[in-house]
């Protein structure tokens, strides 16, 4: 058998049963994906005969005889093809990991397919651009500006890996060919809790091709967390790598290490294993019950706030007089709000490969990870190793959303490689990705506000109830943070908040996208809706009266946040954009279906910019011998527009163009100490270093320059190939070569530990119309209002909102991680979570206040995870508008909301006081809703 890829051809032949994808991938076509080998999200997508198929489903033997194009071979060395260079002029990409995919079926589009991208684009799935840019690239609309040297901020200048990725060479954590490698599969828990008695590795051992099935005998007796913070006590250490005690279905259990996948698969039907079923619980409820099982016994050492009632953490505080608050309110409004299990969806799953250098006593890590650094020290002390023995990078990572700030696979990728001396590679499944890693906490919150007949606050109560699952990772610091914003953003007297986070017997909850604002947000914004119905008042005026201004404190657990200032505040320009969407809500929107409930809704939020107690960063800028610059910041790129942003702010310091800043990044033996590229802090935290970086550099440089020509240093200025005193120049590669040859290296540094912090704003507003036939919700028009700060990269930056716009969307009306009664994940595929495909998600209306931070790098805020925010409650008060009913649990399904609608009382939630909806009245050619 031979085969015909990219024009070559290929002797070698597939295994019986195998796949295109995985023998394009052995035969080292490194471009094509994996998504999910199930034929859901399109990643793997390559041409057969011209033909788009998914690889992943396509058996490869089919493949003899015809010719297959990949990716890196649709265009040519010499050119991008129209498509691939498309990509590139509309910035089609975040992460880049779908693009593969979405650049080979756009390729074979005819123009009757173009036209219909709704169908046309349904087998390709992005988790990152909410699709805008990815229709612009269809459509061939440039969205990227050209280059101006020391203008380089706030340009839509492209990503410096675009080329790279449209053509199919960037590399992902798993795209690099390594001699000698084994791979590990774990064998996951059947049990909810159990003890585990005896496992049998014998039979698989003798495996031929297996070198290892290490179980909790093998593993390190030192406990620890998934969770990774610059501060490892901010998260309980109740974790062992592998645990003679399962704590929810899915666990892992054992590890076999085999020369291929599909031995390492074989094995894992070889262990046995005996299991003690122990009582479980699956319900904070019945964690905090008395009598409950403790799920953790553990002492002091791990942490935890209540071992004995399963409380991971608590917090109780406030400020003011709650009770003497609501006696004086004229309206008291209270309800329960309750948010589900989202899964990250990140196309990339957890993936790392590990190499273990016993003589040097040398570890080393290439991981999908937004954490290098804190994955480095947490490997270390694991294993009890020094520092600076262990390595930890990433290359480019494929989707984050805070699923990677967490150790998932590195630890046991790490075990697996020094217990054979060879280099161990680890991929999770989609199914993994459901059942084994985390998900956004569940939470319940209770809400009660009350307010004078004029709108005026005068009581605002918060109880939290989070469900962590079987280990705290992020437990205690997703409840801190979902207590603050929600509830500063409001000025109010008296304020009472209760918070718990509890353990139960299944999947852990983590780091996701927003940290616990998105549930909170969720509960205080649809509270303040009804409360400003009830008051017979504007929702949006009830927020223009109470929104904190500059000066007010910012309170909540208690009176102010010491370290947070208002670098600037763009909230009031907000409220004008949502109030002039909402004097004229059909502007530039899809008319509703005849007989369908219109309505309308909005929700604001605040986020600090950075997370408390310190986010450090170090970057380095060094004048290189051909007049370019060489960065050096540790900060990880996985689609939140960091390296692109860090070159525009060096540039524009150094008077040259982002095209000469060359970017090292992300590797703990290379460039300096980054805490993570997580809670938004790409850009004002590691952008901030890069910045002091630069300017440190152009005062050297000034100075450099000065001496040469023989000028004062005030008169000194940089362009991009020159310094420049009144009359005279001095080329920058000249400069370097004087500087060298004396001795002097023209390298500066910057440092900032994320302190003082600022405050950027997002708010949401939504027309909906509502079938009430159906219970189907179809968005007329979308409006999103953001405080950004000075906008780094306008194309970019609106590109974040979109994409978190669109996840958020899909955790409002139908993502849920569903689990059935003994606590299994029953959502383990794409195609039982439904995630949003291109005709799911509206164009969005963007609109970014004119603010300009005193304390952000160059005057920029964060905008990676608020815009996520605000989006369910926006639109759940604006069903709640056309429907009269306010649901109170997400997600808004079209079956919860006919059930409502039909009559039943605990489909909602709770019934609304009355609804300001109006009916759509039938006329002719009214066209279908819709993008």
């Amino acid at each position: 058998m031979s085969f015909h890829v990219n024009g070559k051809e290929y002797p070698h032949r597939p295994h019986p049963g195998q796949c295109l994808r995985t023998y394009l991938r052995e035969v080292g076509r490194l471009d094509v994906k994996k998504g999910c080998d199930a034929g859901d999200c399109g990643a793997c997508t390559v041409h057969v005969d011209g033909r788009p198929v998914h690889s992943c489903l396509y058996p490869a033997h089919r493949a003899e005889g015809h010719e297959v194009t990949t990716l890196a071979g649709l265009g040519s060395d010499r050119e991008l093809h129209p498509v691939q260079q498309a990509f590139v002029d509309a910035q089609g990409f975040q992460c880049g990991f779908c693009t593969a995919g979405m650049i080979m079926t756009t390729a074979a589009l005819d123009d009757e397919q173009r036209s219909d991208l709704p169908r046309s684009l349904k087998g390709n799935l992005c988790r990152c651009t909410g699709y805008r840019t990815i229709e612009d690239a269809v459509n061939r609309v440039r969205n990227i500006e050209e280059p101006c040297a020391g203008a380089e901020a706030g340009r839509s200048l492209s990503a410096p890996a675009a080329e790279t990725i449209v053509s199919g060479q960037v590399r992902y954590t798993l795209d690099v060919e390594v001699d000698d490698r084994v791979y590990v599969k774990l064998l996951r828990s059947p049990h909810s809790h159990a003890r585990i008695t005896r496992i049998d590795t014998a039979e698989a051992t003798a495996l031929p091709g297996v070198h290892a099935v290490l179980t909790h005998a093998d593993a390190p007796e030192r406990l620890y967390s998934t969770a990774r913070h610059e501060h490892s006590s901010d998260d309980p250490d109740d974790l062992r790598l592998l645990d003679d005690v399962v704590r929810h279905k899915g666990q892992r259990v054992a590890a076999v290490v085999a020369d291929s996948e599909r031995i390492a698969d074989r094995a894992l039907d070889l262990v046995r294993v005996e299991y003690e079923p122990l009582p479980a619980v699956y319900t904070p409820e019945e964690a905090m019950a008395p009598g409950a099982p403790v799920i953790h016994d553990k002492g002091p050492e791990s942490r935890i706030a209540d071992p004995a009632r399963n409380v991971v953490a608590h917090v109780h505080g406030g400020t003011g007089d709650v009770g003497a608050g609501f006696a004086e309110a004229d309206v008291v409004h209270e309800e329960e709000f309750h948010t589900q299990r989202v899964q990250h969806a990140h196309l990339e799953t957890h993936c790392a490969i590990a190499w273990w250098d016993g003589a040097r006593n040398q570890l080393t890590v290439r991981s999908s990870t937004q954490v290098p650094f804190l994955t480095r020290d947490a490997l270390a002390t694991l294993y009890d190793l020094p520092r600076e023995n262990v390595r930890v990078y990433a290359e480019r990572v494929g989707g984050g959303f805070g699923g990677k700030q967490e150790t998932m696979v590195e630890d046991i990728a790490a075990l697996a490689a020094m217990r054979t001396g060879r280099p161990a590679q680890i991929e999770l499944t989609r199914s993994e990705q459901f059942t084994g890693t985390s998900t956004r906490h569940p939470m319940a919150v209770r809400v009660k506000l009350g307010a004078r007949a004029d709108g005026t606050l005068t009581a605002l109560e918060m109880r939290m109830l989070s469900d962590t699952g079987a280990y705290g990772n992020h437990g205690p610091g997703v409840m801190f943070h979902g207590c603050g914003e929600s509830v500063s953003l409001y000025r109010c007297p008296n304020k009472r908040i209760d918070a718990r986070a509890v353990y139960t017997n299944t999947v852990p909850a983590g780091a996701f996208r927003g940290y616990g604002l998105s549930q909170t947000v969720f509960a205080v914004e649809q509270a303040m809706d009804e409360l400003a119905r009830e008051l017979g008042m504007d929702p949006l005026e009830l927020r223009e009266r109470n929104v904190i201004r500059p000066g007010d404190p910012m309170s909540a657990l208690h009176e102010d946040e010491e370290d947070v200032e208002y670098g600037s505040y763009g909230l009031d320009q907000m409220l004008r954009t949502l109030r002039a969407a909402q004097d004229d809500p059909g502007a530039d929107g899809v008319e509703p279906p005849p007989g369908w409930l219109v309505g309308q809704g909005m929700s604001v939020c605040m986020i600090d910019t950075v997370p408390p107690r310190g986010h450090f960063a170090d970057a380095e800028v060094t004048l290189l011998p051909d007049g370019r610059y060489a960065l050096a910041v540790g900060t990880a790129e996985f689609g939140n527009g960091t390296t692109t942003v860090h070159r525009q702010i060096a540039a524009t310091v150094l008077g040259t163009t982002a095209d000469r800043v060359v970017v090292s990044q992300s590797d703990t033996d290379v460039v300096g100490h980054d805490t993570g590229a997580f809670g938004s802090t790409g850009t004002v935290v590691a952008g901030k270093a890069t910045h002091r970086a630069a300017t440190a550099l152009r005062e050297l440089l000034s100075e450099e320059a000065a001496a040469f020509l023989g000028s004062g240093t005030e008169g000194c200025s940089l362009d991009r190939d020159a310094a420049r005193a009144p009359g005279r120049s001095v080329p920058l590669t000249r400069l370097h070569d004087r500087a060298t040859a004396s001795g002097r290296p023209l390298t500066a540094y910057g440092h900032w530990g994320g302190t003082p912090r600022s405050v950027a704003f997002n708010g949401q507003w939504f027309r909906v119309a509502v079938d009430p036939d159906t219970g189907e919700i179809r968005i007329l028009r979308a409006v999103h209002a953001a405080d950004a700060g000075r906008v780094m990269n306008p194309n970019q930056c609106r590109g974040q909102v979109e994409g978190g716009f669109a996840q958020a969307l899909g955790a409002a009306m139908y993502e849920n991680v569903r689990l059935d009664a003994l606590g299994e994940v029953e959502s383990t595929a794409f195609r039982k979570y439904h995630i949003p495909a291109y005709a799911d998600v509206p164009r969005l209306e963007v609109h970014f206040a004119e603010t300009d931070d005193a304390l952000g790098p160059l005057g920029a805020k964060p905008m990676s995870e608020s815009p996520f925010n605000p989006v369910a409650p926006a639109l759940a008060n604006a069903v709640r508008d056309a429907t009269g009913h306010r649901f109170t649990r997400l997600p808004l399904a079209r079956d919860t909301v006919w059930l409502a609608l039909d009559g039943d009382p605990g489909a909602a939630g709770t019934e609304g006081h009355g609804g300001g909806a109006e009916r759509a009245v039938p006329t002719q050619g009214v066209p279908a809703a819709g993008r």
